[in-house]
């Protein structure tokens, strides 16, 4: 490898890990899937330095916003990917949600695996999947990373009055399914430990006060967890005496910890060191009652947990 090639490769190695992160984060929210988001950046990375293994002239030298560049890739590569995900979600056994992800990284964790200031809630995630491939990457595009409809026809190679028509399309939907709010966070955190004690302790009466008359459970084992229902409860009556029966047939402790996932305050459960699941709770507009739980409890999901952080073990739940 000559000299000039070899200062090349350094360069686009250098600069496809300074926007790495930017790169998952815009990924991630067009998937849904920390595995998938893995992959697509690994085609863009092969995609980038191949390249930069180019003549000079040819070369990422002649690239005047590599940033621009790289999130164009990413973006039509994820583009490329939303049919294999559509087809394996099809034979998913039980309802299907997105990855969860920690907003603080692990000891073991790349920069790609936290979300940080572009965290979008694990909420807003599946409502997005009601949208086109499209419509959904000009959402994420524009709502979450403020890109212009000028930068975003450019990435996905369309004119700048269709991606303004994707956009108002996107944003309509988006805006009709999940009204924007957001709870105080220490009222986030207070209901979220309240639902946590009630709904592993089986309290049925407590369950009742802290839940809202239309909640909605779902949960997603991926046919690997018995508790998993296949299809979402809705109904505050359901959903408690769901609750509370799971809490009644569990035979081993479980040790919570309260943790930010995707931007809200959530709890993330182990067993035996191992990550069980994440509960992941929606608030009515007060925010003092629950109005829809989301329970991610496939192990295949739940592999990039870490422990750290403060918890109580379930015990110590029921004694606060």
């Amino acid at each position: 490898m000559s000299e000039s090639t070899a200062s090349g490769a350094d360069t686009a190695t250098q600069v496809f890990v300074d926007h790495r992160e930017l790169l998952f984060a815009i990924v991630y929210n067009i998937l849904g899937s920390v595995a998938d988001t893995e992959d697509v950046l690994q085609d863009t990375w092969v995609s980038w330095s191949g390249r930069a293994r180019r003549s000079p002239l040819d070369g990422i030298d002649g690239i005047d916003n590599p940033r621009a560049y790289l999130v164009r890739i990413a973006v039509n590569h994820a583009l490329g990917r939303r049919a294999a995900l559509t087809r394996r979600r099809e034979t998913y056994v039980g309802a299907w949600l997105p990855d969860p992800l920690l907003d603080e990284p692990g000891p073991d964790d790349s920069a790609g695996h936290t979300l940080r200031a572009e965290s979008v809630s694990l909420a807003m995630l599946v409502v997005l999947e009601s949208l086109t491939p499209l419509e959904r990457a000009v959402f994420v595009l524009n709502e979450v990373f403020g890109y212009a409809h000028t930068e975003i026809a450019e990435v996905i190679g369309r004119s700048p009055a269709a991606v303004r028509q994707l956009a108002h399309r996107a944003r309509g939907h988006v805006h009709a399914r999940r009204p924007l709010y957001e709870a105080h966070p220490r009222v986030r955190r207070e209901a979220t430990e309240r639902f946590v004690a009630a709904a592993l302790g089986g309290d049925i009466g407590a369950l009742m006060e802290i839940l809202a008359p239309d909640v909605t459970v779902w949960t997603d084992g991926g046919g690997n967890r018995r508790a998993a229902g296949l299809r979402p409860v809705h109904g505050r009556d359901k959903v408690a005496r769901m609750l509370a029966g799971f809490a009644t047939r569990r035979e081993t402790h479980l040790d919570i910890r309260y943790r930010r996932v995707n931007g809200d305050d959530s709890a993330v459960i182990f067993e035996g060191g191992a990550p069980y699941a994440v509960m992941v709770m929606d608030l009515t507009p007060e925010g003092d009652r629950v109005s829809g739980v989301y329970i991610v409890s496939n192990p295949d999901k739940l592999t990039h947990l870490h422990k750290g952080g403060t918890g109580k073990t379930e015990n110590e739940e029921g004694a606060a």
